[in-house]
């Protein structure tokens, strides 16, 4: 989640389900050893805390505390020459496992082949905060490098001792050591066999750099893209235990409802059917799906409910119910420098205007599933979550017992979009597990993935800014409320600014997103930005370029700007030409958009989108370029039509019948272009390449139509009538 410097951009993103603390890693070096055998383990020792993490404010000792000051990361090299690595990363579709393969090859000079991850298991792996905030590639990554090159340094150790020769006379390549012209030679399994040796590794361990990669930065195949191709790959969901049990849930008419009165009597008459009734909490497991849904059915039950806002007055609800800023939130909510007031004397030209942002929900591939199995007082869970330690965590609050009797591993999960912080399936499971006395499985249905998972924030957006005649920013007021802070800082250079956060009461449950706010506050500035332009009369990049001197922000949107053809050719009668550009996370982005509008039919459709995106050093192009257009495409829903509809306390639209994602008909032509800077270290890119397709869209939308569309979606219904 890291983005600019704190010193320089003081506001921070925002976190919304963090609460759990830290935990530690407890496994001694014996424990080790009994859990992977002989070979060599390397670890490595995080006692700097932003090692574990880059620097943050706290929160309530949880997402903003530091790691545990132990092991990070750890490498174990067996008797058979394979290196296994184990981090507390989720594969969720973004394809970790073979970026993090990719830079343990690259230090440890083995093929990708010989190298296996062992990813999110709390009784196996090292304490992880969680895959999210585009962290793994700059933290994980980076761990896992120094720990490949001391495992290198040690197996070169060994055989120097073994040869009885200096050290400096033997190189590692393709899973060997060897020495002058190949002789002697040794395999990494005849190094480590009868061996049980720790080596820990302080964080200056030197890595190569990236100019010197040869399997880092090259597109290597997905690893076990067959098992995806071909659907044996599993998922949380395909989970099968001896004697399973199908639990559902009895869920309420209406949020914040609660239980009155509950007849469970017939359901706890059916063959088979386990009934659990604790507070407001009522489920049922049983033999398979239907007799399951059958004794669901049975349950009569009343509920209280209160009267709660619609999504018709959402944004008036917003503005009208603040919440003091707390916490994560505290003393980091504002920036202001200069005068605003003194920036808006000296601006030629004044605009201000209100964006606002729909709540949406993360729509996964795979809604949320887990398995739950006791074994005497100890619990196995199976889940799909970003946060396998903070479900663990949610696991033994929710049971009443110790988070050492709790493990949780995750399967790979069909996409997480930040919607799976929280274990609510992995809960619902392990209470009917226990009560049933045999393992249970728990997975939503998509009506309770739209209606009981948590959505991302709607927000109103306010913006003021002042500009002179010859296209310089004087002044920027900011404020948005409650869609979160995730680059509300404006990266063009304003000498008199007011950004503000303000947090609201939130009328449904909210989380995190992919990209959080960022999205949010992007298209209210870039949006805002090009009006600015037209007010002048200038072109929109030229408008940009004049008040940037970020470096890298003006160098995608001169990178995009140029594949796209910006300036050169003229837009098609009904069509438009839009650009924006951002920064999140370490990362920069700019789009290009290409819009047809019909007046007559309505109908608005993307029909080219150029990003230029630039996150450092490149570890895989091909699957870099996936998450780009994958984020583009993601993008296009929350721009044009995703929304969530509500009312009374009830979602309107929980189905796929009334809301839409994006299908293959708006798909647009994509074209990325890879900024590929080996003098940076690697950032994340599973969030930021979507922070600038809603504005440069609507942008292309202004040229083509002459209407500026202020909130998300902006075209639901298609264009509105003249």
């Amino acid at each position: 989640m890291s983005g600019p410097p704190v010193g320089e951009f003081p506001l921070a993103p925002e976190r919304y389900e963090f609460q759990e603390g830290s935990s530690s890693w407890e496994l001694s070096r014996r424990q080790f050893f009994r859990l992977v055998g002989g070979g060599i383990v390397v670890a490595l020792v995080c006692r700097d805390a932003a090692l574990a993490q880059p620097s943050r404010p706290r929160r309530r000792g949880g997402f903003g505390a530091p790691m545990p000051g132990d092991i990070g990361a750890w490498l174990h090299i067996g008797e058979d020459g394979v290196a296994t690595v184990y981090t507390g990363k989720v594969e969720m579709g973004q394809n970790i496992r073979t970026s993090l393969s990719q830079v343990v090859a690259e230090e440890l000079r083995l093929p990708v082949g010989r190298i296996r991850l062992v990813m999110a298991d709390t009784a196996r792996t090292p304490f992880d905060m969680g895959t999210f905030g585009s962290m793994t590639t700059p933290v994980m990554a980076a761990q896992l490098r120094r720990v490949a090159a001391a495992a290198r340094e040690a197996l070169l150790d060994l055989a120097a001792g073994r040869a009885k020769l200096a050290r400096g006379l033997l190189s590692v390549a393709d899973g060997k050591v060897v020495g002058p012209r190949s002789k002697p030679s040794f395999d990494f399994g005849q190094l480590t066999r009868g061996k049980k040796l720790m080596k820990l590794v302080a964080a200056d361990t030197p890595t190569a750099p990236a100019g010197k990669w040869t399997v880092a930065g090259t597109a290597v195949p997905k690893v076990d893209g067959r098992a995806f191709v071909t659907g044996t790959h599993p998922y949380a969901s395909d989970v099968r235990r001896p004697g399973i049990l199908i639990g559902r849930v009895l869920r309420p008419p209406g949020f914040k409802a609660t239980l009155t009165s509950v007849h469970t009597r017939a359901a706890e008459a059916m063959a088979g059917v386990t009934v659990v009734h604790d507070g407001d909490f009522v489920g049922v497991a049983a033999p398979d799906e239907l007799a399951a849904e059958r004794a669901l059915a049975a349950i009569r039950a009343e509920w209280r409910s209160v009267n709660q806002p619609s999504d018709k007055e959402l944004f008036r609800y917003l503005k009208a119910h603040p919440r003091q800023a707390q916490g994560f939130f505290g003393g980091l909510s504002r920036d202001e420098r200069g005068s605003v007031a003194e920036g808006l004397k000296a601006a030629d030209k004044k605009l201000q205007a209100t964006y606002t942002v729909a709540y949406i929900a993360h729509v996964p591939l795979e809604p949320r599933a887990a398995v739950a199995e006791w074994s005497g007082d100890k619990l196995t869970v199976w889940t799909g979550t970003q946060r396998p330690f903070g479900v663990r965590g949610e696991l033994a609050a929710a049971l009443g017992i110790p988070s050492a009797r709790v493990r949780v591993i995750v399967p790979d999960m069909g996409s997480g979009y930040g919607g799976k912080h929280t274990g609510e399936a992995a809960v619902e499971a392990a209470r009917l597990a226990r009560a049933a006395g045999k393992p249970v499985k728990v997975v939503w249905t998509r009506q309770e993935e739209f209606t009981w998972a948590y959505f991302r924030p709607a927000g109103v957006i306010e913006v003021t800014a002042g500009v002179t005649k010859d296209g310089k920013l004087t002044a920027w007021a900011f404020h948005n409320y409650n869609s979160g802070a995730s680059a509300v800082r404006t990266p063009y250079q304003v000498p008199h600014q007011h950004v503000e956060f303000h947090p609201t009461e939130a009328p449904l449950r909210q989380g995190s997103y992919r990209a959080l706010a960022a999205t949010a506050n992007h298209f209210a500035r870039e949006s805002h930005m090009d009006d600015l332009a037209h007010l002048l009369g200038t072109d929109p990049l030229a408008f940009r370029l004049r008040n940037l001197k970020d470096a890298r922000l003006r160098a995608v949107l001169e990178a995009a700007a140029r594949q796209f053809g910006w300036g050169k050719a003229k837009a098609a009668p009904g069509h438009g030409f839009g650009l924006a550009g951002g920064t999140e996370k370490g990362s920069y982005v700019a789009t290009c958009a290409e819009v047809s509008a019909d007046r007559k039919s309505g109908l608005v459709r993307v029909v080219r989108l150029v990003t230029a995106f630039e996150c450092g050093a490149v570890l895989n192009p091909d699957h870099l370029k996936n998450q780009v257009e994958g984020a583009a495409v993601m993008g296009l829903g929350g721009a044009l039509f995703e929304e969530i509809k509500f009312a009374g306390g009830k979602i309107l639209n929980p189905r796929f019948a009334g809301y839409r994602v994006p299908r293959f008909r708006d798909t647009p032509l994509l074209e990325t272009v890879l900024v590929d800077r080996k003098d940076l270290s690697p950032a994340g890119a599973g969030e930021t390449p979507i922070v600038a397709v809603a504005p440069a869209v609507g942008n292309a939308i202004f040229q083509a139509t002459g209407e500026r569309f202020r909130s998300l979606p902006m075209v639901p219904n298609g264009l509105k009538a003249p």
